[in-house]
């Protein structure tokens, strides 16, 4: 599954995330893309990238909300661009099973446009300090 424009990436990313469908994110990259997650894992490739968003959305975000706020759109050259979203967290798991509370996160994602449509070819999924 690729985006129309970059600018639908965060609304798409969110969307997956909501009914915890880690293929669907996943989907959102490119065969060869590369992704540091929330928790730090260095994924390559689309077939890793959907594990390891499975594993932490059966884990610590089983029950986690994104919501969105600022985001920014940069291109890059043509047919390549960036977005970065800031995203609100709420409800992540301790790993007692305690609620850890609100946390921000930033999706930095560079996209690259194909014939289908728009792709992410690296992101990096970090907590905001």
């Amino acid at each position: 599954m690729t985006v129309a424009a970059p600018e639908h990436l965060p609304r798409a990313f969110a969307a997956a995330w909501a009914v915890r469908d880690a293929e669907r994110i996943a989907a959102l990259f490119a065969a060869d893309a590369d992704l540091l997650s929330l928790t730090g894992h260095w994924a390559e490739g689309r077939k890793e990238i959907a594990e390891t968003f499975a594993s932490e959305l059966a884990g610590a975000f089983q029950r986690a909300k994104l919501v969105t706020g600022k985001a920014k759109l940069r291109d890059l050259a043509p047919g390549v661009a960036q977005v970065m979203q800031r995203f609100v967290l709420s409800g992540i798991l301790n790993p007692d099973g305690s609620d850890a509370g609100r946390v921000g996160a930033i999706l930095s994602a560079v996209l690259v446009e194909g014939p289908g449509g728009w792709s992410v070819a690296a992101a990096q999924f970090t907590a905001e300090a």
